[in-house]
């Protein structure tokens, strides 16, 4: 389980389903709290990005913090100057969408004095074993190392989110779950769940520890 914290930041390499977990858990967070903010500083990919679900956010009423560039064929790497309200308004909560690499993680060294003065977040590595570069334990932990190594901000928690898009089944959820271990093991960061598409969740309830269903902004429950 995920505590209830004011700050909730995701990263992991690219595909790993990040921005889809982020943009949901906005949405869930949206459901208890009158001011949610989510902020896209993915500045390395330019391809999918939370302003992607623009539309979406602002009819929930969720500020959407991104480069004006994004979604673009426009890739600048710049943050935009309201990415400091994320810790200047204690107000807010608050979901970050981190890029999947040191250089995208550089990005929130800028914030990382403040989140760690504060000491109210979650920072959720998310792991997908069917990605080429991230398709043992070892290399995950690699991607971990070269993240928080560029962002300094310890993890605290890993998401099993190994998944082959609309193909996967569940016996591949159920594959993912000894690599998703292992990878706790070796970081020394606690496996806090396993998500998997609302389609396929029945499926493995009471098989996986911790399971999640993500669906068509089913969010991920925090534990107050």
């Amino acid at each position: 389980m995920i505590p209830d914290k004011r700050i909730y930041i995701f990263s992991g390499h690219y595909g790993s389903g990040k921005t889809n977990i982020a943009v949901d858990t906005a949405f869930a967070l949206r459901r208890r709290y009158q001011k949610v903010v989510i902020a896209d500083i993915d500045i390395v990919n330019p391809y999918f990005r939370t302003k992607d679900s623009r539309q979406e956010l602002q009819e929930a009423g969720i500020r959407l913090i991104s480069s004006r560039f994004a979604g673009t064929n426009v890739d600048v790497p710049a943050l935009p100057q309201d990415i400091y309200a994320i810790t200047c308004d204690a107000s807010l909560r608050a979901v970050i969408d981190v890029g999947g690499d040191d250089r995208g993680a550089l990005a929130l060294g800028r914030l990382r004095d403040s989140i760690l003065a504060e000491n109210d977040y979650e920072m959720l590595m998310v792991f997908n074993m069917y990605r080429p570069l991230t398709g043992t334990a070892g290399d995950a932990l690699g991607i971990m190392r070269e993240i928080t190594g560029a962002c300094k901000i310890p993890w605290t928690g890993i998401i099993n989110n190994s998944n082959l898009g609309i193909e996967t089944t569940a016996q591949d959820v159920l594959d993912s779950v000894a690599a998703a271990e292992t990878l706790s093991g070796l970081s020394g960061v606690p496996l806090v769940m396993t998500t998997v598409s609302n389609n396929i969740y029945n499926e493995l309830k009471g098989k996986i520890k911790d399971l999640r269903p993500l669906g068509i902004r089913g969010g991920i429950s925090s534990n107050r």
